[in-house]
């Protein structure tokens, strides 16, 4: 599906939406120029905008449908509403490119070693894909290599491609990184995972070396989720489109069980587990699995559509050249026939909360030093893809982005004393975090399982792997009233009853209060950076600090 928008017709559907629905006034109202942040910053406030981006008639925001017109009318008005100017001259909408892959008929994979030669089941043992611009790819007895965990990590001293060439060869990696896997915090982060631990990293390490298809064993501890969580990504997937058919991507991605990965070593007469132990230790070599080579065939129905970003800009004052970010996603899952995932928590309430910051803003006096800009990002849902698109074209310069703020998820348990900060640790951001919190009497507490990789699954990601300095701040448990047993138990109901159900549902009688404290601290948190003249950088050590000192050579 091709889908298309003009801007002035955005305009006057949005103008009739807000009108309808009353969710946002005009620049210069009661809630405006003479209120303050904490006036403006309100439950209620929240309960507008959440009950219309989660009302059936955006039919669960799914990218490329009417759901997306609704939201993109909708975002665009509220941004003009509270006193935001259009990100892109004058219009609020970058265009993302597109593209859904369908496995047709489900993709094979052969292994063949000296005396063995197995088909792991689809879904069951292997999950691959294409995300080239190709209907049909086979590879034929490809040589297989095993390059260990497929990272190249220069400020850690590890290369795990070192002496391998894998062009026209299918390699097979671990998952996570060797810190994780020894629990030896001298070794990258120890139990934390960084960046090079991620999935989605040796797929793209793999491009860079030349690889012909790329394997990712999985185990359930390493990965934080068990095999159906793989499985899940058989079928459809969504990519972006680029102008050269996707070409610089590895051919053929994916993933094998542990037991096809045992079988699979064992047919080139190694142990799985000894090699893995020798990947973990540093002087590991990668090496090629003797006789052993893998065919793989996937053919895809592809679709292509167009979806897009809102951007919105209060310029800066002093230095509007200079920039902090706020972003949150705008998209949900969309809807299965009858049924309508509406995602009221996730995340049309981070959204909500871009357009409650933005008359918070925009009603500030004098104006901020920098400029403050708000992107409702596309496509998290099937991959981060709107931010990715952001960060490789970004509407601000990303060397003049100052920070980026993410909101994916508000606290809907209720107010509490403490706030996490995923990232907390990785930037010199928490210094603005640690004043800020002291201020609203919250306790700062990090990422509580940083061996998950959390940091790495949400948008603000894609602006921090290119340099940009980012923290993602989540809700507390430590409630006021009920205390931090009573929040565990409604965060658990919440992940196991609604999260990604059709009863993410707004109502009436949700508790936005703790969601609108938080806010207040993010707001006064943007605040801090963008009347501050400092630059504040990751941390020595960081596997994004290089990036920065290149973007900000000095400092």
């Amino acid at each position: 599906m091709k889908f298309k928008l003009h801007h002035s017709a955005l305009v006057l559907a949005a103008a009739g939406l807000l009108a309808a629905t009353g969710a946002a006034s005009a620049p210069g109202a009661a809630t405006g120029q003479e209120a303050g942040a904490d006036e403006i910053i309100s439950s209620a406030a929240l309960h507008r905008h959440i009950a219309v981006l989660a009302s059936d008639e955006f039919e669960g925001r799914f990218p490329g449908t009417v759901g997306e017109t609704r939201t993109l009318a909708y975002l665009a008005a509220g941004f003009a509403a509270a006193g935001a100017r259009p990100g892109l001259g004058d219009s609020f909408l970058q265009p993302v490119p597109l593209v859904s892959w369908t496995p047709e008929p489900a993709p094979q994979l052969r292994l063949a070693g000296r005396d063995d030669a197995f088909e792991p089941a689809y879904r069951e043992d292997m999950v691959i894909w294409t995300r080239r611009l190709e209907p049909a790819i086979a590879l034929d007895a490809t040589p297989v290599v095993f390059a260990g965990y497929g990272i190249v990590a220069p400020e850690y001293g590890w290369d795990d491609y070192a002496g391998l060439d894998v062009r026209g060869k299918t390699v097979v990696v671990l998952v996570n990184d060797p810190g994780f896997a020894t629990g030896d915090p001298a070794l990258f982060t120890g139990r934390a995972m960084t960046y090079y631990g991620r999935w989605t990293y040796k797929f793209e390490e793999a491009a860079r070396q030349g690889a012909a298809a790329l394997l990712i064993v999985h185990e359930t501890e390493p990965a934080s989720y068990g095999w159906p969580v793989v499985a899940q990504m058989a079928g459809e997937g969504f990519g972006l489109r680029s102008a050269d058919g996707n070409a610089s991507r590895v051919a053929v991605e994916g993933w094998i069980s542990t037991a096809a990965a045992t079988r699979l070593f064992a047919s080139a007469g190694e142990e799985f587990e000894a090699l893995k132990a020798a990947a973990m230790m540093r002087g590991f070599r990668p090496r090629t699995l003797e006789g052993v080579t893998a065919s793989l065939q996937v053919d895809s129905k592809i679709r292509e559509l167009d979806s897009h970003n809102v951007v919105a800009v209060i310029p800066g004052s002093e230095r509007p050249d200079e920039f902090v970010v706020y972003t949150a996603h705008w998209d949900h899952l969309g809807r299965d026939g009858e049924e309508i995932f509406n995602g009221a928590v996730d995340n049309a309430s981070g959204t909500a909360g871009l357009l409650v910051l933005a008359e918070a803003w925009a009603a500030l006096e004098p104006a901020p030093a920098r400029s403050v800009v708000f992107i409702a990002v596309t496509a998290e849902e099937q991959g981060l893809l709107g931010s990715a698109h952001y960060a490789a074209r970004p509407v601000f310069p990303l060397e003049r982005t100052v920070a980026v703020i993410n909101i994916d998820v508000l606290n809907y348990i209720g107010p509490t004393r403490d706030i996490t900060i995923v990232g907390y640790g990785a930037s010199e951001l928490d210094d603005f975090v640690d004043a800020v919190a002291a201020r609203h009497q919250r306790e700062v507490l990090p990422d509580q399982r940083p061996e998950a990789g959390v940091y790495y699954r949400s948008d603000h990601f894609s602006l921090a792997k290119r340099g940009v300095p980012a923290v993602y701040p989540n809700m507390g448990r430590d409630l006021l009233v009920g205390g931090r047993e009573e929040g565990l138990a409604r965060a658990r109901q919440f992940n196991a009853e609604h999260y990604h159900k059709s009863s993410d549902a707004y109502s009436p009688g949700q508790d936005w209060s703790g969601g609108a404290a938080d806010l207040r601290l993010y707001f006064d948190l943007g605040r801090e950076v963008a009347g501050s003249a400092t630059w504040p950088n990751w941390r020595p050590g960081n596997e994004f600090r290089a990036l920065r000192d290149a973007q900000r050579p000095g400092g």
